[in-house]
């Protein structure tokens, strides 16, 4: 065989072997394909410190993800890895779920294949909107909103409502307020896109939207709230004796977003993405914040809150 033959059948070999690696992909549209996304099974397990006991209330939370790129897939990968550990049923979505168009393939590469293994294990899905969201999205049969913008939903003790915090009308003040007055249940969790408190500097406390919401949560006797918005993922030093999260960070990032000498972050990550879950057993819930490779960043009980005389405003700006 001449060198100049030998040439020719390296280079069709080669192409032949990009073209398959390629095809092995989705079609992605609005991004490039990523080199390389594997499950990160292996033999080793994430270190978890959840109780995991049988019966008990297991779900997931993140949001800010739809964006059809290599880290949202990896860290999707993540989330299949921990399932496998940890058979959480439920997941929320704070809101941001498709950036950029929201075309059928767009609803595929965002979300229905990188968290195919959940779905698949029969993990419901509850979405809230951000801005980034059409209000359209509210009729899409996976995020389990049946076409309403705000909603409340039981599960296993527990009251999760989701708000519209983007255009918030008084009528949805006034409906809060009868879900959370209504409430039976022991728990009551609410979550949406805009953090009502947030150490990082693109967008920050919304302290207007506080103003409306802190109350009502406070009275009522809201536990634990989940946001998005800003690109991180934070946790809150309690106030008024609430639990705060920012879980923005599960597709998008801002690195060096947070400002590191807020008094209100009791911990934070900025560098990485990252998802939580959660685990409620009786009056305590467990916590495990997993990062994009595969390590709990943060963890932590908070203990359900009980009665109508919430301690003074924890310190913060």
């Amino acid at each position: 065989m001449s060198a100049f033959t030998r040439l020719r059948f390296l280079v069709q070999s080669a192409a032949v072997a990009v073209a398959l690696t390629v095809a092995a992909w989705p079609p992605f549209t609005d991004a490039a394909p990523p080199q390389s996304i594997q499950t990160p099974a292996g033999p080793a397990a994430i270190q978890l410190s959840m109780p995991n006991k049988d019966g008990s209330l297991k779900f997931g939370v993140f949001g800010d993800f739809g964006v059809a790129d290599k880290p949202q897939y990896e860290l999707a990968a993540q989330m299949a890895r921990v399932h496998q550990q940890f058979k959480f049923n439920l997941m929320l979505l704070v809101g941001d779920n498709l950036y950029g168009s929201d075309r059928p393939q767009d609803f595929q590469q965002k979300f229905e294949i990188p968290y195919k293994p959940l779905l698949d294990a029969g993990v419901v899905f509850r979405a809230s909107l951000g801005n980034h969201d059409s209000r359209e999205q509210r009729s899409y049969k996976p995020f389990n909103m049946n076409g309403e913008l705000y909603y409340s939903f039981s599960a296993e003790g527990v009251r999760f409502i989701a708000l519209e915090s983007t255009y918030p009308e008084l009528k949805q003040f006034v409906w809060l307020e009868k879900q959370l007055k209504d409430a039976k249940e022991d728990w009551k969790i609410v979550y949406f896109h805009h953090p009502l408190y947030s150490s990082a500097g693109r967008h920050g406390s919304d302290v207007g939207l506080r103003d409306k919401l802190e109350p009502l949560f406070v009275a009522y006797n809201v536990s634990v709230v989940f946001t998005g918005h800003d690109h991180v993922y934070e946790r809150i030093k309690p106030q008024k004796d609430i639990t705060y999260f920012v879980t923005g960070s599960g597709g998008k990032l801002s690195p060096g977003d947070l400002d590191r000498s807020s008094r209100l972050t009791a911990k934070g990550l900025d560098s990485e993405q990252v998802f939580l879950i959660a685990e409620i057993i009786k009056d305590e819930m467990t916590f495990n914040a997993v990062s994009r490779s595969g390590k709990v960043i943060d963890s932590g009980k908070i203990m359900r809150r009980q009665g109508n005389n919430p301690p003074p405003s924890s310190t913060g700006r």
